[in-house]
Order: structure tokens, then C-alpha cells, then sequence
């Protein structure tokens, strides 16, 4: 009788873990400004939670909507710091020396885990305030959260090979054949997989990101990117899909692109 119920016990406990969504790390959201009336600071924890996200990366324009979702839940947020005080310095900010002594002064927190996401392609990445910026990364120990081409990327190395770089929607562009030989030239390098619809078109999961997922289990991180308020809304929906082409790898990789890889590159506290 014992053994009977000591069987049956595991039975309902392996039933109810293996019910259990996957656990996510979300590596790229957004609490900008236009969200704050009609996503307030409680639904947008209430959602993150609703989506089974048990970390998220959050860097917002201004900073300010990123402290106030830190402030309220700091075991949850992990605040990155974009170098936009208003949406007008995403075409400048890499060519302002201004920039530079906003991020040194909005760091003095000293609860930003990296700076971005920042939007740069090309040769634009080669200036003197980009290479004072990652300089400042460096000796912080922050990530880098680059939403560039190639060849942005290439040049943020070149200004320091000891940068961390998060790439944002795997260059929005690459191929994952590019996208290969990026992770193979540079192991500093880790892939933020939001708006790639090509990763798993109608919820199949594509046989090239499959391969590349299996050949580089260690680089890759799930994300959303709420850039605009409804996919707030979105959010929980989108985990769910997610979860579904996650659920086509191998268990132990579908665990370090869910979470584990997040948590690696962004430690707790």
C-alpha cells in the first residue's frame, strides 16, 4: 500500500512539472512613454507574469519607465539603458558627445545591467562616441544591446574584442548562415530572437535556425520587443507560440534559449 501511494505521488508530481509552460527569459521589452496611460506599471508586471516570464530585460525611452517596473518588481526587471533621452536621439545619438555624459550620469544608479537597445548599422558604428561607449561598457562589465547589421557588429568588436554584444532580432536581416559565422567569429557574441517570424513560419520550426540552435545552444535568448503598446497586450500570446517551436528542439536546448542563457549572461543579483 505504501509503495502504492509513494507511486502514485510521483505520478501526479512528474504529471503536474511536465503541465508546467516552460519558464521564459524575456531579453527584450520596452516601457516607453506611450505606454505608461494605457498599460500602467502593475498590468505590465501582471502580464509578464501572465506570460510565464520569470525575468525580463527591460530598457525603455525614457529610462525612466524602465526604474519604475525595476522599483516595483527588482527580481524580475533587469534594467538596460538606452542611449535616447527622447525618441529624436535614435538618429543621433551615436555622433553625440552629449550621449556619453547622459550614460555616465543616469549609471551613477548603478543598476543598469548594459546599454541599448540602440539602433546603429553599418559604418554609422564607427565614431569616436560609439568607441567611448563600449569603452564605458567594458569597464562596467555591461552588455552591449545592438540592434545593427553585420557590419555594426564587426566594428563594436573592433573598438574592444572584450565587449559583450546582445544582438537584437539576430541582425533583423541575417540569414542564419550569417548568423553562424557571426557566433563563430565572436565569442563574446550572444542572439536575441524577437520579430524573427522566419525561426518557425506557421509554428514549424525552420530546419536551418533548428541545426543552429543545436550547434550554438549556448548564444541564443528568446524575446519579444513590445516597440509598441498592444503587443503588450500581445504578450502572453506570443510566449505561448514561442513555447511551441521551443518545444520542437531537444529539451536541453529548448531550456537555455527559454531561460537559462538569459540567466548566464544576466546573473541575479
Amino acid at each position: 500500500m505504501k509503495r502504492w501511494l509513494a507511486a502514485a505521488a510521483m505520478a501526479a508530481a512528474t504529471t503536474t512539472a511536465a503541465a508546467e509552460p516552460l519558464a521564459l527569459f524575456d531579453a527584450h521589452l520596452h516601457y516607453n512613454r506611450e505606454a505608461w496611460a494605457e498599460v500602467p506599471p502593475a498590468q505590465a508586471l501582471r502580464l509578464i507574469e501572465q506570460a510565464g516570464i520569470r525575468r525580463a530585460v527591460v530598457s525603455s525611452t525614457p529610462d525612466e519607465g524602465t526604474l519604475e517596473l525595476y522599483a516595483l518588481a527588482p527580481e524580475r526587471i533587469v534594467p538596460v539603458l538606452r542611449p535616447y533621452r527622447t525618441d529624436a536621439d535614435r538618429a543621433t545619438w551615436y555622433r553625440d558627445p552629449a550621449i556619453v555624459a547622459y550614460l555616465e550620469e543616469r549609471l551613477q544608479r548603478g543598476v543598469h545591467r548594459g546599454i541599448g537597445e540602440f539602433h546603429v548599422h553599418g559604418d554609422a558604428a564607427d565614431t569616436a562616441v560609439v568607441g567611448r561607449i563600449v569603452e564605458l561598457a567594458v569597464a562596467r562589465d555591461l552588455v552591449l544591446y545592438a540592434h545593427s547589421d553585420e557590419r555594426a557588429v564587426e566594428i563594436l568588436f573592433a573598438k574592444n574584442p572584450r565587449a559583450r554584444v546582445l544582438w537584437a532580432h539576430a541582425g533583423m536581416n541575417s540569414e542564419p548562415d550569417a548568423v553562424s559565422r557571426m557566433l563563430d567569429r565572436f565569442p563574446n557574441l550572444w542572439v536575441e530572437l524577437s520579430i524573427r517570424g522566419d525561426v518557425a513560419p506557421a509554428g514549424a520550426l525552420d530546419p536551418q535556425w533548428r541545426a543552429l540552435f543545436v550547434r550554438h545552444p549556448d548564444r541564443f535568448l528568446y524575446g519579444t520587443d513590445t516597440y509598441v503598446t498592444s503587443r503588450w497586450h500581445e504578450l502572453p500570446g506570443i510566449a505561448e507560440a514561442a513555447r511551441r517551436w521551443l518545444g520542437q528542439l531537444p529539451p536541453e536546448v529548448a531550456r537555455r534559449i527559454a531561460y537559462q542563457n538569459g540567466e548566464r549572461l544576466f546573473p541575479p543579483r
